[in-house]
């Protein structure tokens, strides 16, 4: 199998503001785009992205998860950044087109259509390090795609790092390139010394969330996970995990975590701990290291409540129980 998202579909979805109106969005051949080599997002990083899945049911019809939020969230990155404000039912439009085109390459469950939405700078303006792009791009592309860790039923390894931080802290809401390739020195080192899969970001003891997901501990009926404020990533599937936690009658703190709180609940028998995202889905994490020693997720292998949380949301999104939250959309 490829790795995960290297495979696309023929065609994407695109359309590019000039500074005064946005063009009719059209489908063009996804294995290249044209920027001049002054655009503003080569030189200040002026991009945005999401991620969010197509699904296919058992009676052969398509559908979007939760594709009003990961519109939205596109809608405020592009803005906390100062790209051009982008069109949301001109987005929403866009993501039809191009998942009503390729339905055919969603591939059978476990498998999804992996959809990646990107707003960037086109302006050709080497000068303006201190100004927005008047212009910007935005296209969506499609990728087939199994698991993203493929690590079948085993746990990660997640190394917690106190000292740095994923990104500056007015950045944590924005979905950008920056915060990503800014975390890889951290990760790479990880994996380096202490064969970690992922790094969990606790500036000054203050657990945050990994270098590509949001966090979670599940305490026996409790789930504990960082309130939202600007200085993370405000996960779509997250927000998901939780709504079905509360349906099954568990106790949902969103707070502060300490790292001393997590490694003293997380030696617990019941203890669990998960990544929360939409490539990630919800994976679970078997040993946390720090300074040096490995610590034992509760036994160590996945948690009942972890796969019971993960099978809820697959379920609803694979057509296999009810969507009783309307999060949904037929293509």
């Amino acid at each position: 199998m490829t790795a995960f998202g290297t495979q696309f579909v023929p065609e994407m979805a695109l359309a590019t503001f000039d500074g005064k109106q946005w063009s009719t969005p059209s489908l063009v051949p996804s294995n290249s785009i044209s920027i001049h080599p002054g655009a503003h997002v080569l030189h200040y990083s002026s991009t945005c992205f999401e991620g969010l899945k197509a699904f296919r049911h058992p009676d052969g019809s398509s559908h979007i998860f939760r594709m009003d939020q990961n519109i939205k969230r596109l809608a405020q990155s592009s803005r906390l950044i100062s790209l051009p404000r982008v069109d949301e039912a001109m987005l929403e439009a866009m993501i039809l087109d191009l998942v009503g085109r390729y339905k055919d390459e969603i591939p059978a469950a476990p498998g999804t259509l992996y959809l990646r939405p990107t707003h960037m700078g086109t302006e050709a303006a080497i000068g303006k390090a201190a100004t927005p792009s008047n212009e910007s791009m935005l296209y969506i592309l499609g990728s087939p795609v199994g698991d993203y860790f493929a690590s079948g039923d085993t746990t990660l390894r997640v190394l917690i790092d106190e000292e740095g931080m994923r990104c500056a802290p007015h950045m944590g809401m924005v979905k950008s390139g920056g915060n990503y390739c800014s975390a890889l020195p951290v990760l790479n080192k990880a994996r380096t010394e202490h064969q970690a899969d992922q790094v969990l970001f606790a500036p000054q003891g203050d657990v945050q969330e990994t270098a590509a997901a949001n966090f979670i501990l599940i305490d026996g009926n409790e789930v504990i996970t960082k309130a939202l404020d600007s200085t993370f990533l405000h996960g779509v599937t997250r927000a998901s995990v939780l709504t079905l936690a509360q349906e099954m009658g568990m106790k949902i703190s969103e707070r502060d975590l300490s790292v001393a709180e997590l490694l003293e609940r997380s030696a617990r028998p019941d203890a669990e701990a998960a990544l929360s995202g939409t490539a990630a889905v919800l994976t679970p994490v078997g040993t946390l290291i720090h300074q040096g020693k490995d610590y034992t997720v509760g036994t160590g292998k996945p948690g009942k409540t972890t796969v019971k949380l993960r099978k809820a949301l697959n379920d609803i999104q694979f057509g296999l129980a009810t969507d009783r939250f309307g999060w949904l959309t037929k293509v």
